[in-house]
């Protein structure tokens, strides 16, 4: 990690607001990625190296101005400064003394095992073994792909409000897709690992396994018949994770687009938007999640924020700028994706919280209807709330229990219709992982939901 002097950073800072501004700060980041891809039996490409930049902000009047550089010498950290402040017209500027204080992050994540002091070749075969257990699950298998991905990111923000934080990041994440054919058909299993976490994950989680499941959900697809579409009952299963809740509500609850009225939850604070059996979290501090950090990337403390209580909506999710506008504290979720990104209002690891409802039992209660294992991609119009998601593998429900496998399945609707008539919640809860991408930038994520029954929505499928 490149240090850089406060005294220095003081003035950089002063630099920046000395034309006006309403506030100013400093991101530096040095990360240090790996990356190995297996392709057709063979690895295809091991990519490492070091990324090192700078990138200095001013905020003025809700809009801001940015600059970097990935030359850390004095001339050009106040030249990138001059730059963003002469974005700034009010011509405030003035004598500014920043002291800066060094703030202390409310967790700490532990890390067992770095990814660098880990063997290359440990990792190498960790993606070739995982690559040979899907391949023996099937001749059926025509294809495995599996990407492994580690990184190393230190940062350092400074800001004119006197914050001064310092966050280590590591990640570690594999994933596998696996492509089954019968000749006729193709269907794909996919199943990823992966958190703030070193080397350790693979010890809770074995690859291998994984690799296996992928496998055998691709397989075991290819014998299924198509979904039947219509309207019906449907119950998403834990293991689904939170990709519904992340699509269908989170982007809708970060502030940026609810301020500029492009989220169907505009000015909805106060009132009902679920069912009263729905509460939903954003928290960036439970250990070693993919989305959880010591700091945002403006150098807020990470926190839990509750968004959605027993169906009520109480916030959004605020970074610096839009917790300016409204004249409140940022709730820790400005992120970015690199220092030549500004950062923006972003989940963190975002779920429904658990209920009370045994998971059994929910399925149990519907005669006939559809039941969602494992979902896959999709989109939203924000605006509208309408949705459409991908079912990589879902289960026809007969009398109470998930039994014939169906493909091609797709869950149709309204996020607030559907949230609102969510009408059982388990007490379970499964993560699932990813990393999400907004205005060309992509950040870690994961998201949650309990196993929960919503007693109509459509599903596509044949008709």
């Amino acid at each position: 990690m490149i240090k850089i002097p406060e005294e220095l950073l003081s003035k950089i800072l002063k630099k920046a607001l000395s034309k006006g501004g309403d506030y100013a700060d400093i991101y530096i980041a040095h990360d240090r990625p790996l990356s190995i891809q297996l392709e057709d039996d063979k690895i295809e490409k091991i990519v490492s190296g070091i990324d090192s930049g700078i990138g200095v902000r001013v905020v003025f009047g809700g809009k801001s101005a940015y600059a970097y550089s990935n030359d850390f010498s004095e001339a050009s950290l106040f030249n990138i400064a001059d730059a963003v402040s002469s974005a700034v017209r009010d011509n405030r500027g003035g004598e500014t003394v920043f002291d800066l204080r060094t703030v202390r992050p409310s967790v700490d994540f532990k890390i067992k095992q770095y990814p660098h002091d880990v063997a290359i070749e440990k990792k190498i075969l960790l993606v070739e073994n995982a690559n040979k257990a899907a391949k023996g699950i099937s001749p059926k298998i025509r294809q495995v792909s599996v990407i492994y991905r580690d990184s190393v990111l230190n940062i350092c923000i400074a800001a004119s409000d006197g914050t001064l934080a310092e966050d280590e990041r590591i990640y570690t994440l594999a994933l596998i897709q696996v492509i089954a054919s019968d000749g006729e058909t193709l269907q794909t299993g996919y199943e990823p690992v992966g958190g703030l976490a070193g080397f350790e994950i693979f010890d809770e989680n074995p690859f291998e396994e994984i690799a296996v499941k992928a496998a055998q959900k691709a397989v075991k697809m290819l014998s299924a018949r198509k979904a039947p579409g219509g309207r019906m009952p449907v119950i998403i299963s834990a293991d689904a994770g939170g990709t519904m809740i992340h699509e269908a509500i989170g982007h809708g609850l970060e502030a940026d687009l609810a301020q500029q009225g492009l989220s169907v939850y505009t000015n909805r604070i106060g009132q009902q938007i679920a069912s009263p059996l729905i509460t939903i979290i954003d928290d960036a501090t439970i250990p070693n999640k993919r989305g959880s950090f010591r700091f945002d990337d403006e150098g807020v403390v990470s926190q839990r924020t509750v968004l959605v209580e027993k169906g009520i909506l109480k916030g959004y999710m605020h970074d610096r700028i839009t917790a300016m506008k409204e004249g409140i504290s940022s709730t820790g979720n400005g992120r970015r994706q690199s220092y030549k990104d500004r950062p923006i209002p972003r989940m963190s690891n975002t779920f429904i919280a658990p209920g009370e409802g045994d998971p059994e039992k929910i399925v149990r209660s519907v005669d006939k209807g559809f039941f969602v294992k494992k979902m896959g991609g999709g989109q939203v119009n924000t605006v509208t709330g309408e949705f459409v998601f991908e079912v990589s593998e879902g289960y026809l429900i007969e009398k109470g229990l998930a039994g014939e496998p169906v493909r091609g399945a797709t869950l149709i609707g309204n996020g607030p219709e559907v949230l609102n008539s969510i009408d059982m919640v388990g007490k379970d809860l499964g993560f699932s992982i990813g990393t999400c991408g907004k205005d060309a930038q992509g950040v870690p994520i994961s998201d949650a939901m309990p196993t929960v029954r919503i007693p109509e929505m459509v599903v596509g499928g044949e008709v």
